[in-house]
């Protein structure tokens, strides 16, 4: 077996820790051909599909990549920005943010601002996390703390990065110190920061009649093979509302972003904005805390066809709750969050004596220092 090419190494040089936010990924331009690149490679996860390959192989390539990739691209047009995709916006946002923080942290425990080195890949296209995981290592990151930013646990995502930096390393001689962030679906700070941002649109907009959490679907047969992410985000939810001091007849949660002709994950948010729309409700507000990030199943699932299917059954207003994205509340959650996962891993670096004993050790080595 052929090894990745290792980056230099010196006997001197102070370890740094990596921080790797990892989230779902997001087409390079909102056409046809990049949507059928980003597609392939996201449907080609046995993760996220779980048919076995004879059957799913060639209704992947012989009708999905044919039919699909120009209607998703339709969609992505109507939410794209002059910047790109949002969600690749958001997210280099998120990881400049939590740099700056996380710096901050640091020195004020009595630590180097840039002990730890922050960045982002995306699962399905680019930037990978394969090539972030070696520029990481390339900074001197002889740790490195995967962040998969979905709150709530599922196979189809979580596990899924997993995988990806098992892969990757899996050709690296020298492996890094690995450690994951599985779930953070009731973490104290994350539910405060989604509280917080409910409550900043209502400060603005009032409130509503009726507020839908919307999580993203998965098929049900998840659940019955023991995946937790349906208990997850009932969990936010109930988390939230009570964080909110919510009623039960004033909030309810549903599941979207069905896809093909399984059953999921119920009740769907389709049919409950419907059913809403259907009971004359003046307003409904849409809120959707497994997403950190606003991207096309928010702006364009929820904020567009959401709110035709709830006008067009009668609806009142109709409401969406921006994502966490940069908010200050989330930010300071997050930088939270990565400090309680690196306890044991930040220490100070050698002073001056100790450094020049390192480097006399290495020179009698007849080590490059």
């Amino acid at each position: 077996m052929s090894y990745r090419p290792e980056p230099p190494f010196s006997h001197d040089r102070i370890a740094r820790t990596g921080v790797l936010l990892v989230n779902l990924g997001t087409p390079e331009a909102p056409t046809a051909a990049a949507v059928r690149r980003y597609l392939a490679e996201f449907l080609s996860d046995p993760r996220v599909v779980e048919i076995p390959r004879i059957v799913w192989w060639p209704l992947l390539h012989g009708l999905i990549l044919r039919t699909r990739p120009s209607k998703s691209a339709e969609r992505y047009e109507k939410i794209w920005t002059r910047d790109g995709s949002p969600l690749a916006i958001h997210t280099a946002k998120q990881k400049v943010l939590l740099s700056g923080w996380l710096g901050q942290r640091l020195k004020e425990r009595g630590l180097p601002a840039d002990l730890c080195v922050v960045d982002y890949a995306m699962r399905y296209g680019e930037p990978s996390v394969g090539s972030v995981i070696d520029r990481l290592r390339a900074a001197g990151c002889a740790r490195i703390l995967v962040v998969p930013m979905y709150p709530q646990y599922a196979a189809s995502t979580t596990a899924s990065v997993v995988d990806a930096v098992a892969a990757h390393v899996g050709r690296i001689r020298r492996i890094p110190g690995l450690r994951f962030i599985d779930t953070f679906h009731d973490d104290p700070g994350y539910i405060a920061a989604l509280a917080q941002a409910v409550n900043d649109y209502w400060t603005r907009h009032a409130r509503p009649e009726h507020l839908l959490l919307s999580f993203h679907g998965v098929p049900r047969a998840t659940l019955d093979r023991g995946d937790p992410y349906h208990c997850h985000c009932h969990a936010t939810a109930r988390l939230l509302a009570r964080e909110l001091g919510l009623e039960s007849r004033q909030w309810s949660i549903a599941f979207q972003s069905r896809f093909g002709r399984a059953r999921w994950l119920t009740p769907y948010t389709s049919d409950t904005l419907v059913t809403l729309g259907k009971a004359g409700t003046r307003r409904v507000d849409v809120f959707c805390p497994g997403f950190v990030a606003d991207c096309l199943e928010t702006l364009e699932e929820i904020a567009i066809e959401g709110k035709a299917a709830f006008a067009g059954a009668g609806g009142g207003e109709f409401h969406v709750i921006p994502c966490l994205n940069e908010h200050p509340r989330w930010i300071s959650a997050l930088t939270d969050l990565v400090l309680a996962n690196l306890e044991g891993w930040l220490a100070p670096p050698p002073d001056a004596a100790q450094r020049e004993t390192i480097q006399l050790r290495a020179k009698a080595l007849g080590a490059k220092v």
